[in-house]
């Protein structure tokens, strides 16, 4: 089994390397990974300048890109053989709700989709230091999720892992996105020039979501599993839409 790992927090994140390890248990592994913080890069690509590819001592790549670019120059470019799972993470921070929308974390496993290659994205939800704490649980469910008889087509996964002590999680939900409301998170003020800015981030936020949802899970110390279509089309509107009798 061939596993491309990458993430969006950088090569030299703590994740990283913990994700790497226990995937290492189920094939064989290449790192692929930007040489910085990528978070909330979501789905971009760069194109307005090239990409640079430096390769360190111990055979990892460094792209200088988003999460995108990673897994697209890996797998066209980089790679002997095309890996047969995209693994993304682990996310230093939980990827939730909305969250999922502006994830490089969840982009670089919705690319390694794109593509045709099951894909997954993983995050903790607490402080990257404490990761590696969850290694060896973390083995245990990319062994249940890869050894599946048979992957959904079009579909990735997004985990995310509680943050309390390994031996208190209850297990793991299956679930579906719950919705996140920020409120405050858009500051405005001046530089010592006098130059107006607005820094965004931080604030307050406010969860809901059915009794299924991704943060309810976590929030009941249980790993939370949601399976990501890349279809967004609302299915059940075509037919009222089609009722408007659009015109030109």
């Amino acid at each position: 089994m061939r596993i491309l790992c990458t993430n969006d927090d950088g090569i030299h994140a703590v994740g990283l390397s913990v994700l790497a390890e226990a995937a290492r248990a189920l094939g064989e592994v290449s790192i692929v990974a930007p040489d910085r913080q990528q978070s909330a890069s979501s789905h971009s690509l760069t194109l307005g300048r090239p990409l640079r590819v430096t390769r360190t001592d111990n055979g990892q790549y460094v792209i200088d890109g988003t999460p995108t670019d990673c897994v697209l120059v890996a797998v066209n470019m980089l790679l002997d053989e095309r890996p047969d799972f995209v693994l993304s993470g682990v996310n230093h921070g939980p990827n939730m709700g909305e969250d999922v929308l502006y994830s490089g974390t969840v982009a670089a496993a919705m690319e390694g989709t794109i593509l045709g290659i099951p894909s997954i994205a993983i995050s903790f939800t607490g402080e990257g230091v404490h990761i590696p704490d969850y290694g060896e649980l973390l083995e245990k469910l990319l062994r249940s999720l890869l050894e599946q008889e048979e992957f959904p087509g079009e579909t990735f996964f997004n985990i995310n892992i509680p943050a309390v002590p390994v031996d208190r999680i209850e297990g793991v939900r299956v679930t579906q996105l719950g919705r996140r409301t920020y409120s405050d998170s858009l500051t405005r003020s001046s530089d010592p020039g006098g130059h107006e800015y607005f820094w965004i981030g931080g604030g307050r936020s406010h969860w809901s979501g059915a009794d299924d949802s991704d943060f309810r899970a976590v929030e009941a110390d249980c790993v939370s599993v949601t399976p990501l279509h890349m279809d967004l089309t609302n299915y059940r509107l075509l037919e009222s839409v089609r009722e408007w009798k659009l015109t030109l």
